[in-house]
């Protein structure tokens, strides 16, 4: 059985729903988003920096949400959400995949932390635009990649699990705006699916 370590509001939320995807069973061990929890020793043990997600699989264990989605996908797949290396979607599919992380996370991050976790003492408003400016550049290539084509590769694929969510928890954030419209209608048509439904309804 897989077990999924996870809290609310964070990229745990992207393996739950690609678990729903792939009609996988696994257990969930659901700890508040506190230090509390995350920075104890037994989650430490897990994770040495007190993240999640993890997933532990028999005596595998493995972290980093991108990890976790190429293990699930490589070992129960299934032959879905991933597009054979000889495809002509292949390059584009790694592309989105590792774009989330590198481009749209990380001012995302920034936001969260100067409009949620901080105090409002400790906030820095210029580190904040900066982030929502940047945040907005690298939502742009994604709009226009959706201008013809409902998901980022054509299909549904775990591309859209990671850039997805990303784009989800943006929207969310109030992050994108109406310029962005082929993103406002992905995050509709990805939140029609019913296995993010269970994944966002664990938030």
């Amino acid at each position: 059985m897989l077990t999924l370590h996870f809290a609310p509001n964070s990229r745990a939320g992207r393996i739950v729903w690609l678990l729903e995807e792939l009609k996988l069973p696994y257990a969930i061990n659901k700890m508040a988003f506190h230090p509390k929890e995350l920075k104890s020793d037994a989650h430490r043990a897990r994770h040495p920096m007190g993240r999640v997600p993890v997933l532990d699989d028999g005596d595998v264990s493995i972290y980093e949400s991108g990890a976790i989605v190429e293990y699930i996908l490589e070992r129960y797949k299934k032959g879905g959400l991933k597009p054979d290396v000889s495809a002509p979607t292949f390059a584009p599919y790694l592309q989105w995949f590792h774009y989330c992380e590198g481009m749209v996370m990380p001012p995302m991050n920034t936001i969260v932390v100067n409009t949620l976790i901080l105090p409002p003492e400790r906030r820095d408003p210029n580190a904040l635009g900066q982030a929502q400016r940047l945040l907005t550049k690298s939502l742009g290539p994604v709009n226009d990649t959706l201008a013809d084509s409902p998901y980022l590769i054509g299909t549904f694929s775990a591309a859209d699990i990671m850039l997805g969510h990303a784009c989800f928890m943006s929207h969310r954030l109030g992050c994108v705006g109406e310029e962005l419209s082929h993103i406002k209608a992905y995050v509709e048509r990805l939140a029609a699916r019913p296995a993010f439904q269970t994944a966002i309804n664990m938030q």
